[in-house]
């Protein structure tokens, strides 16, 4: 046996992700591989174990590897620890004691009521639900009177494995086919923990000491998602939560009932504290009309699924909505994020109506999609599709893409222990552009730092990542990595239409220093130059957007970034979601500029971020003269659809208008003044 003595130095410590690369790494080896820390020693092949280990940044954890690889395995294991593994690294500091204060009297979470009968939350996914409510409770397994329950369904704990495994098996198709690909995977992370080995030994030995399989399965699981949730770390959560999700899944089905908890068998807007990933795929979608939950952001899984649905919801909204009684008649906007509750005759007719239109308006989006959209006076804008994949390509043309504006080639790089070869990114590019044909494809190159490390890749200590080593930055100090990515796109392009975007630029030297490395590399394939851009993402790059101009083939404004850099907002944070805001007078002049800026010299302006299919920004965006919006899959038949009902010259002395208010909202009720 072997063994080695390692600081941990994750700033968060062993959350879920670095457990996860870790486990994945153990699991390749044939050796029996743990982890002691303090008087607590687990197997480091055990998802579940490792998270609830607790250790913190800057314990000192014994790795202990004994068996035929033991050398190679200790090896590799102390060097992807040692590289943070998929964490940025920063220098191991004692944890501050956190002090409790007081609570203020204003809550700032967006909970006011502005006018009798109105809880305002905050809008996650557009429309207008008009419906009585349906408190969705989850089910609560009373164990205690488990020999009251009929017990010819009651099944094994291996059967009722298997099952959950086929159930969750047929989620992740369905979640892939409607281009879930959030939910989808949520569920793969589920069936990983099925095949938890550590996990389902504690529940066999459990069994054979004399306990009832059922409770045994659920004891297990309440113990081990409270262990994680215990350790007061934000990035368990999730995955306590997702502990528990799969372990009344399993639950169910040992106890043979069917019933995944009450659901609506007539059209309702479903109003909860919080949904699970299951609980969401349990509704019959003909019978849901939106969402009202008070947990969670805009950009939770239940705002991901309602967008992609088409369905109106609203988030964060006051705890006083789960007082109200059954069945009660509201109206849930998901455009303003208000929830008005027994509405007058008159609101109540005009909410209908405004919902009948709304459903006419997607209904008819979706059969114009593959049509252009050209506007009332008659210029043409058009509309990409942001992807992620080879599937989302193909999506991408069914549901009318122009094109792809954004392809994230970042999913190539994650949950992976190793870079992908040049060869294995060439054939994913080429099949996207296999796909696409001779529409246009915009691949931006890796953006990992910040949020998104890689364990491969060893990152200096950083205060602020975000501000550090990230996108464009990294790459151009990762030569290799850098050359091998950009041989492969180029490689791929005379099999369609490719472009190359940097993401995160903010100095001219970024841009000239990777423009001459493209240059070395089409000669040295013998291939021919293809268009290049930038990301306008940072600030400095829209203010020196004159600068950059003459020197790119296009702009790509990327509103999710310049928006958090601009306002100093981070976009993650649910408590400031409703001032995160890319309507913002600030966002909008920089935008402006570097629109005006492209044109002067002749080049494009797209947008990719999340304003882009943001109903109320899209007409602002076309008056300043946006040469294309790249948005979510989904938001590409109704995106086409309202620059088609425009006349752009109308709002071209608005949207200057705009530049000169003093918030977000006076731009958003400038615009709702004028539409009506």
């Amino acid at each position: 046996m072997k063994q080695i003595e390692i600081v941990v130095q994750n700033r968060t410590g062993l959350h879920a992700r670095p457990a996860k690369v870790l486990v994945n790494l153990a699991k390749k080896f044939k050796s029996d591989i743990h982890i002691q820390y303090n008087n607590k020693r687990v197997n480091a092949k055990s998802m579940v174990s490792v998270l609830t280990l607790g250790a913190a940044c800057g314990s000192e954890i014994t790795l202990q590897v004994d068996g035929a690889d033991e050398e190679t395995a200790l090896a590799e294991l102390e060097s992807a620890i040692r590289a943070g593994l998929g964490d940025d690294i920063s220098q191991a500091e004692p944890k501050p004691v956190p002090i409790k204060v007081e609570a203020p009297v204003e809550s700032p979470k967006v909970d006011e009521i502005f006018e009798p009968g109105v809880i305002k939350g905050v809008g996650a996914a557009p429309g207008i639900a008009v419906g009585p409510i349906f408190h969705f409770k989850q089910t609560v397994f009373d164990l205690e009177k488990l020999n009251k329950l009929p017990t010819e369904n009651q099944i094994g704990l291996d059967e009722a494995l298997n099952c959950a495994k086929v159930e969750l098996a047929e989620l992740y198709q369905q979640m892939t086919e409607k281009k879930l690909g959030a939910e989808a995977a949520i569920f793969e992370a589920h069936s990983e923990l099925l095949d938890d080995t550590e996990l389902t030994d504690v529940i066999r030995a459990r069994i054979s000491a004399g306990e009832i399989p059922a409770k045994a399965w659920k004891a297990t699981i309440d113990e081990r998602a409270a262990s994680i949730a215990a350790l007061d770390d934000p990035l368990l959560a999730a995955r306590a939560d997702d502990l528990r999700d799969v372990g009344k899944r399993v639950l169910r089905l040992m106890l043979g009932l069917t019933e995944k908890g009450a659901t609506p068998e007539t059209p309702v807007v479903i109003v909860a504290r919080e949904l699970s990933p299951s609980d969401t795929a349990s509704f019959d979608p003909e019978h849901v009309l939106g969402f009202g939950i008070v947990e969670g952001g805009p950009t939770s899984h239940i705002a991901i699924l309602a967008r992609a649905l088409g369905l109106p919801a609203i988030v964060g909204v006051d705890e006083s909505m789960l007082a109200l009684e059954e069945q009660t008649p509201v109206i849930l906007n998901g455009n303003d994020g208000t929830l008005t509750v027994n509405p007058a005759a008159d609101v109540l007719e005009r909410a209908r109506q405004s919902q009948r239109r709304w459903l006419e308006y997607r209904r008819f989006a979706q059969e114009q999609a593959s049509q252009p959209a050209i506007s009332q006076d008659g210029q043409r804008v058009d509309v990409t599709a942001n992807a992620g994949s080879v599937a989302d390509a193909a999506e991408a043309l069914h549901m009318g893409a122009d094109g792809i504006g954004l392809l994230r080639t970042e999913f190539l790089f994650l949950e992976r222990t190793t870079a992908p070869t040049e060869d294995e990114q060439f054939a994913v590019y080429n099949a996207i552009a296999e796909t696409m044909r001779t529409l246009p494809v915009i691949v931006r190159t890796l953006d990992i730092g910040g949020d998104k490390p890689l364990p491969y890749i060893h990152l200096k200590p950083e205060l602020n990542p975000f501000l550090g080593e990230r996108g464009i930055r990294l790459c151009l100090n990762r030569p290799e990595l850098f050359r091998e990515q950009l041989r492969a796109i180029l490689r791929a392009a005379p099999s369609g239409n490719l472009k190359i975007m940097f993401p995160m630029v903010s100095d001219i030297a970024e841009l000239r220093q990777s423009r001459v490395l493209i240059e070395e590399l089409c000669r040295e394939l013998n291939v021919q130059p293809v268009q290049i851009g930038i990301m306008v993402e940072v600030p400095s790059a829209a203010l020196m957007a004159e600068i950059f101009a003459p020197e790119i083939d296009f702009f790509s404004i990327g509103t999710n970034d310049l928006t958090q850099y601009t306002l100093a907002i981070d976009r993650g944070n649910s408590t400031l979601a409703s001032k995160h805001d890319g309507l913002h007078p600030s966002v909008l002049r920089l935008i402006a500029h570097t629109i005006e800026s492209a044109h002067k010299f002749g080049k494009r302006a797209d947008i990719c971020g999340e304003l882009g299919s943001d109903s109320a920004a899209v007409p602002i965006l076309l008056g300043l003269g946006m040469d294309e919006l790249s948005v979510s899959i989904p938001s590409v038949p109704t995106v086409k659809a309202q620059v088609r009902s425009l006349t752009i010259a109308d709002w071209q002395p608005l949207a200057k208008q705009a530049l000169d208010c003093s918030t977000a909202q006076e731009v958003r009720d400038l615009v709702k003044k004028h539409i009506g």
